[in-house]
């Protein structure tokens, strides 16, 4: 009982208290305990969650070839690229292979990937953008005015387009968007601070 439910608490609580002292009141001990150990932990950290993850990873997809499931033929395409990938890193000194691997195959078909969500994008555009009252007509309205001032014609049609799409994008935009950034910022505070006090603890599995 204490290993998995007060030791991960304790744990939480020490990490993320000696965190917030050593944000908002720096100190060169407290700067090099951070740049040395927490530095070192996080790598170690993320080795193993690699290592985590391409177990997990491989098991899934093996589970479904074997089982023959639809789309089993992309989960072979999926397994084969990771190890072709994987292989181009390790295998090589300089990593040519793998930079040509990433440079002339995966940049191509994730430039690819999302030129075609580009066309989803403008239909769910068509679909969200409906006079149906006065907020929507509002968001409609801007939306036009600030794709026709972002490409050539919109320069083209009116000389003071280009400062008006400067005023909606640096003004009401940007006050909009600090708005949800406050809100985000305050939600993570009180989850963070509910973690450290062993209020939230779904991070242990549920318990």
């Amino acid at each position: 009982m204490f290993i998995r439910r007060t030791l991960p608490i304790l744990i939480a609580f020490c990490i993320g208290f000696a965190m917030l002292i050593q944000y908002f009141i720096p100190h060169p001990y407290s700067e090099r305990f951070y740049d040395i150990v927490v530095q070192q932990w996080f790598i170690t950290i993320y080795a193993f969650m690699f290592i985590f993850a391409y177990r997990s990873f491989f098991s899934h997809h093996i589970r479904k070839v074997k089982r023959r499931k639809t789309g089993y033929i992309f989960s072979i395409i999926a397994i084969a690229s990771a190890l072709l990938m994987a292989v181009g890193g390790f295998a090589t000194r300089r990593g040519d292979f793998f930079d040509s691997l990433y440079n002339y195959l995966y940049a191509p078909l994730q430039a690819t990937m999302f030129s075609l969500l580009a066309f989803f994008i403008a239909s769910a555009a068509f679909r969200a953008f409906r006079a149906r009252n006065v907020q929507a007509t509002l968001l409609l309205v801007t939306a036009v005015i600030v794709m026709i001032g972002r490409v050539p014609l919109g320069d083209y049609l009116w000389r003071g387009m280009p400062d008006l799409i400067e005023w909606i994008m640096t003004v009401p935009s940007m006050a909009a968007m600090r708005g949800i950034r406050i809100g985000v910022g305050l939600g993570a505070v009180a989850t963070a601070m509910k973690i450290i006090l062993g209020v939230e603890r779904t991070y242990m599995g549920g318990t």
